[in-house]
């Protein structure tokens, strides 16, 4: 995924999302050359200096950062003369280069490496940032000035991607609530900064609450089924948290848990599923049920005020979907073959269960475990096989990179002499196929308790040519960290992320616009996975496998015979993965659908009633994300989109078979893809862009095949 930064400046105006206007930052003292943010970067390619900045240079760089931006729009505002692209437009695209600068920084590091103070700052500066982009679109001057602009466009002789930006600037005032009245403004300022203060609280919670929620045993046996190594690392954790001859087992962000696939002991795996099913919702600080439903009704009463009738309409209309009707179509279409294969895939693994004389129904806590069985009966492979040749750097060398180097000419060095975050980060530059520096990227692969869950992409730089800026890329994903001189071994799903997640960081660092506003994945969310959800599918690519999966100790090659068996697997459990996503989808437009007055205060038994209706209420099968702590959808980034991971999939499946019919890793077909579609960020329509490209409109046949929903 990507991970939309909570600046707010000109530049990033694809990302905003308009919120509560408090008071402009006071009138202070510029802010002191000591500041890092006081100027740019020195280092190469703007690079933050992450040695120098402290928690304590954030709050003034960002007053000073909105004082500047605030002074640069009024006077685009006030000018006398005529509007003009370039003195209204252009000169708002150059506008709040300080603001970026501490924004970026700061949104990346406060999810990948937080603390109290940087949490304290995030909660502050919340409402006052989405403050700050309400008196930039709700000033109706500068909005005139857009308007007369967008109403006379014929006549400007712009080029394409200029003649865009007009368009997509004229329709962020309106989205904003440009066109309201005095009244009706202030109405949704408040109810933009109190938005902005909850997904803030939110996203919060569900990261406390995930530390807090961790497992704990008594005994080593208890975790049988479990490595050694991370046995030992759980042991290692209950010693940090003062529980010394216990062991902690650490929480993931999705309900399901990567231990419940190794786990021997039903017990335990049933405690560990209770406990992620239960986040959010169990009383006391942590807990997000009144967050959502305060959120869900201040969503739907600004899309009202705005002209929408839903949350959902409002956010899906500048989206490839464009209203509510296509998505549920989509994942109604989906829905009932989905499920009836996970019930199939249910029967299989009772019928396991009863021959193991278990004695029991299939819950969720045992799915994962009796699933590997079956895989391993019907595949004669244990997952667990595959971990010896996923060591994690030949991985990201020799496959995420090599595949790179194969499509699009690229050849990565490594530096050690930029300064990190944190000592588990690695810096590579990136050099063009043309010899010339392309981008930096910064992989921080290990999982962290002040790290947000889950995997994402965000850039501290983005690149234009109008501010003469490359890419700074940052990957994070969230793999256990072993102990000292153990190898980083990676399950099939960690390899499959490494890829995706590189998908995202070459959008980004191929990107090759002018305007800032469209910049790498400053695409429509339903689009923004479609080029990540394609690189995947170089990590089984014969020539890219062979060159990284080898095995730890050995050296060795992964046999054929093995990788034959996880091929052959691809579908396996396809009905359980479909499922547990759809019904997360589903809830997330479930809750973005309502008007205000449908809005519940039963947090549960709506999200029971709305998978019941559905028809994808099997407990075996829980969401993937419950509503208590469901990020994606109510910390702001994915609300009211998060079917726009099988929207893009459909996309990426059709483009599959096109890279496969074209003779697949060949330069050709690398620089065509970057030409028609990753260097173009957001200039064009998103389905014209994959129109043009694949010289039609995507299909959903290939879809249903990959995950074997066309057979009745």
């Amino acid at each position: 995924m990507t991970r939309p930064h909570l600046l707010i400046v000109a530049a990033s105006l694809a990302l905003i999302q308009p919120s509560f206007a408090a008071p402009a930052a006071p009138a202070t003292a510029a802010l002191a050359a000591s500041n890092p943010f006081a100027k740019v970067s020195t280092l190469p390619l703007r690079y933050p200096a992450f040695d120098k900045i402290k928690d304590a240079h954030f709050l003034p760089a960002y007053a000073a950062g909105m004082r500047a931006q605030l002074r640069e729009v009024a006077a685009i505002a006030a000018n006398p003369k005529p509007a003009t692209f370039d003195n209204t437009v252009v000169a708002m695209e150059r506008s709040g280069q300080l603001l970026q600068r501490v924004g970026a920084t700061f949104s990346n590091l406060q999810g990948a490496n937080t603390n109290d103070t940087l949490d304290a700052i995030d909660r502050e500066m919340s409402p006052k940032l989405a403050a700050h982009t309400d008196t930039i679109f709700l000033n109706p001057k500068l909005y005139a000035r857009v308007k007369s602009l967008y109403a006379r466009r014929a006549t400007l002789g712009l080029d394409a991607e200029s003649a865009y930006l007009l368009y997509r600037y004229n329709e962020d005032f309106v989205r904003a609530g440009a066109r309201l009245s005095a009244v009706d403004k202030e109405k949704l300022k408040a109810m933009n900064g109190e938005i902005a203060t909850l997904q803030t609280t939110f996203t919060q919670n569900v990261l406390k609450e995930i530390n807090a929620s961790a497992l704990v045993v008594d005994t080593r046996a208890e975790l049988d089924g479990m490595a050694a190594a991370a046995i030992d690392a759980a042991a290692t954790e209950a010693k940090k948290r003062g529980k010394d001859g216990k062991f902690v087992v650490a929480l993931g962000n999705t309900t399901g848990q990567a231990p419940l696939a190794v786990l021997t002991n039903r017990a335990v795996r049933q405690r560990l599923m209770a406990a992620s099913l239960a986040r959010g919702s169990q009383g006391g600080e942590f807990d997000n049920r009144g967050v959502v439903t305060r959120l869900a009704l201040l969503r739907a009463e600004r899309a009202t005020l705005l002209g929408y009738p839903t949350y959902a309409a409002y956010a899906l209309e500048n989206q490839t979907a464009k209203d509510p009707a296509a998505a549920n179509k989509l994942l109604a279409e989906l829905a009932r073959p989905a499920v009836a294969n996970a019930r199939k895939e249910a029967a299989d693994i009772q019928n396991m269960i009863d021959a193991d004389k278990g004695g029991f129904q299939v819950s969720a806590a045992d799915w994962d475990f009796y699933a590997g069985k079956v895989r391993a009966k019907q595949f004669n492979f244990d997952a667990s096989e595959l971990k010896p040749y996923f060591e994690l750097n030949n991985v990201l060398i020799n496959g995420v990179f090599f595949a790179a180097g194969k499509l699009y000419g690229l050849t990565f060095r490594e530096r050690t002499d930029l300064p990190l975050y944190h000592p588990d980060v690695r810096t590579f530059d990136v050099i063009d196929a043309n010899g010339k520096p392309l981008a930096i990227f910064i992989a921080d692969m290990y999982a962290r308790s002040n790290k947000q869950g889950g995997a994402w992409m965000n850039e501290y730089v983005s690149q234009s040519t109008l501010t003469g800026t490359h890419s700074v890329v940052a990957n994070h994903l969230n793999i256990p960290k072993p102990p000292a001189g153990e190898p980083t071994l990676l399950t099939y799903d960690e390899v499959k992320t490494t890829f995706h997640e590189f998908g995202h960081a070459l959008h980004g660092m191929f990107s090759n616009v002018k305007y800032p506003r469209f910049s790498g994945t400053s695409v429509p969310r339903d689009f923004v996975e479609y080029p990540s959800q394609v690189n995947e599918m170089w990590a089984v690519w014969p020539e890219v496998l062979a060159n990284y999966a080898r095995h730890y100790k050995t050296g060795a090659l992964m046999p054929k015979a093995l990788l034959d068996k996880v091929l052959a697997a691809k579908k396996f459990n396809q009905g359980f993965i479909t499922t547990e996503y759809l019904a997360a989808a589903l809830l997330d437009q479930r809750w973005h659908q309502l008007t205000p007055a449908q809005v519940p205060v039963d947090v549960l038994g709506f999200e029971a009633k709305a998978l019941k209706e559905a028809g994808v209420d099997f407990a075996p099968v829980p969401p993937r994300y419950r509503t208590t702590y469901f990020s994606h959808s109510f910390s702001g980034g994915y609300s009211a989109g998060y079917y726009a991971y099988l929207w893009a999939e459909k996309l990426d499946a059709d483009t599959v078979e096109w890279f496969k019919e074209n003779g697949g890793l060949q330069r050709k077909n690398g620089d065509y893809f970057r030409k028609m579609l990753l260097s173009r960020g957001g200039t064009l329509d998103a389905m014209e862009m994959f129109h043009n490209f694949r010289g039609r409109d995507p299909v959903i046949a290939p879809l249903l095949e990959r995950r074997g929903l066309n057979v009745n």
